[in-house]
Parts: structure tokens; sequence; C-alpha cells
């Protein structure tokens, strides 16, 4: 949609005081948003202040900030095993996806404030529908309450980031569910070319395994892999396909195109 090969560069990966005139990304797997949940690795506001410094010393310019445009990734780190969702009683979850979201509208508020012209934020994907939660019962339906968990954390984003000018809020609970959990006989044309919705196409062999496990000689491999990742929207435990995320930015590419190109 940028017109660009690839993402941008990681910042870790960057020389000092240079940034390409693609832009940086500063995600990193397995970050959160909550200091709690990231442990070894920067926490969203981290994020953004290497990026605050970095606007600060004049490595990205005002001319760079001028036309762009961030997105904030949020996939959901901060409730992966921590037992939040599902679990706790109602008043803990809310205060808990309250935390997170009041978190992550603090640092879209930073960016905006240090400049940049539009910020992309997406809701939480069905959590639920993941091989990691539909394998207990051999892939065949989603877990409604960690969908439900989901679907309060979009409910509480939605309402921190309503008053926000040139933010827009990427449905991706939307999108997902239209592949993989859609009422039947109503699904999106989309959907029809996956014949695996809810299964991996890489499984371990041990339900507290993952894909790309070895034993102990190399030779050994403790998962098996399906011959056309193109029928399978979910490429492991957690992370769709190629052609999963490809069905996804389909339904999402007019509303985002159009967001990204008003004056």
């Amino acid at each position: 949609m940028l017109g660009l090969e690839e993402a941008p560069p990681a910042h870790a990966l960057t020389a000092k005081k240079t940034c390409d005139p693609s832009g940086m990304t500063f995600a990193t797997g397995g970050a959160g948003v909550l200091q709690s949940t990231s442990h070894e690795v920067p926490v969203l506001a981290k994020q953004v202040d290497t990026f605050r410094k970095m606007v600060k010393d004049g490595t990205i310019t005002e001319k760079q900030l001028s036309h762009s445009v961030a997105l904030v990734a949020f996939s959901g780190n901060d409730y992966a095993g921590t037992g939040v969702i599902g679990l706790s009683s109602p008043n803990d979850i809310n205060a808990y996806i309250g935390k997170v979201t009041k978190e992550i509208a603090a640092n879209v508020d930073q960016l905006l404030k240090l400049g940049v012209t539009k910020v992309l934020v997406n809701n939480l994907h069905p959590i639920g529908c993941t091989p990691s939660y539909t394998r207990t019962n051999n892939y065949t339906t989603c877990d409604i309450f960690e969908n439900l968990g989901a679907s309060l954390h979009n409910d509480n984003l939605k309402q921190v980031m309503t008053s926000k000018k040139n933010v827009y809020i990427v449905d991706v609970y939307t999108a997902f569910t239209n592949i993989v959990d859609h009422v039947a006989g109503k699904g999106s044309e989309l959907s029809k070319q996956f014949k695996r919705k809810l299964s991996p196409c890489c499984e371990s062999l041990d339900s507290d395994g993952y894909c790309g496990q070895q034993g102990e000689s190399s030779a050994e491999l403790l998962y098996t892999v399906c011959d056309n990742s193109n029928r399978f929207f979910y490429w492991d435990d957690m992370h769709p396909t190629h052609a999963g995320w490809e069905a996804v930015m389909k339904q999402l590419e007019k509303p985002l195109r159009e967001f990204v190109n008003q004056a």
C-alpha cells in the first residue's frame, strides 16, 4: 500500500543518527504495553521515547514528520500467559484492560505531540480463534471467553480513542472474524479460500511444544508442516500465514487508504 518492498528497517539494526527514508520500525517481538509483561524487551513507552530522542536530535526531520504515519501494533502480549482474560473476576479484568488501553492512548498522544500527522492503532484480533486455543477442541471452534476478553479490550480502546483527531483504529477483529469465525453461511468470500481456518499449517507434536522445535538431534523434527500453506489461515499457534494476512489486508485496504490520504 505504501509502495515499499518491505517494512521500514528495525531501529536496532540501523546505524546511529540515521533514519531510512522509508521510516523506522521500533517494535520488538514479545514487547507489551505494561512494564510487568515486557520482561527483557522495551515496552511501548520506551519505544516511543527512542523515537522522541531521534526527533529531538534532528535524526528524524520536521520534513519527514510533516507527512508521517505511525502504526502502533498491538498483538495482546500483555494478556498472553497472565491468565488475566477468562480467569480473574470481571472487575479485575476490566481494571487491567483499562490500564493497557490507557497506556496505549497516552503513547498515541505522545506521537501526535511529537509531530506525527496520522496514527493507526489496531484493535485486538479474536485471540480465542488462534490454534493455541482451538487445539483443545481439535480445531473446531473458537474459545468464546478469550474472544470476549478481546472484545472488552476493543470496546475500551474505542472509548479512549474516540475524541482523538488524526487517529484511526484498524479493525483487525472484524477482518479476522469474517474469515475464521463467521456465522454459518455468512462468511466473506475471502474465507472460502481457506480449507483450514482454525488449525495451524505448522503444528508441534506436543501440545506444549512449538513450530520449528527440534529434538536432541537436529534431524529430529518435533513438528509437522502442511503441504499448501495458502489453504491455511494460521501458520502456527498464533500467527496467520501470508495468505491469511493478505485476506485480512484486502478488507482493510480501502478504509486505510482513505484515512491516510485525508488532507
